[in-house]
């Protein structure tokens, strides 16, 4: 996609969103149910994951492990961010890889020390890019792409969260 394309794309949505800033507002679902053994089958709308627990934690290692997916996730949506944000400045990406590592110590999560925090520590996101960008444009390439990434964001800026629970229907 050329940056006139993806400019011919988005330029009637942000005009809608700014006279009907509501139009904006979009809520995202994502479901699942417990399955066999401890696994919980997530439906992404694309395919059918089922998520278990990590080998740390005495999983198999079979299913897809939840802060794996949230990496994934990361990863995902940077990526979709960099080349839209690239195609946006005319920067040119012969080939771009990200790499997302996070940190986790799993005596948190199996409740062998309260003084160790559940989740991850930390999280780290690599680029390695094939372009005959300047350092500046990189620099900006970079900046924007963390500014605009969804996840990323909420990662670093975490929004309210809640709990709740649903009465079961028949």
């Amino acid at each position: 996609m050329k940056a006139e394309e993806l400019r011919s794309v988005q330029a009637p949505l942000k005009e809608r969103y700014r006279e009907a800033p509501d139009a904006a507002l979009v809520t995202l679902r994502a479901q699942g149910r417990i399955g066999e053994g401890v696994s919980c089958r997530i439906e992404t709308g694309k395919a059918l994951v089922e998520a278990g627990l990590h080998p740390a934690t005495g999983g198999s290692g079979q299913s897809a492990c939840s802060g794996d997916m949230l990496l994934e996730a990361l990863v995902a949506c940077a990526g979709v961010t960099l080349n839209a944000v690239a195609t946006s400045l005319g920067i040119e990406l012969r080939d771009a890889s990200l790499q997302a590592e996070g940190d986790l110590d799993f005596r948190g999560t199996l409740g062998v020390s309260k003084e160790v925090p559940v989740g991850f520590q930390n999280i780290r996101l690599k680029f390695t890019l094939d372009t005959d960008a300047s350092e500046e444009q990189l620099d900006s390439l970079l900046r924007l792409t963390e500014r605009y990434c969804v996840v990323y964001q909420t990662l670093a800026h975490p929004p309210a969260l809640s709990v709740a629970r649903k009465p079961a229907t028949g």
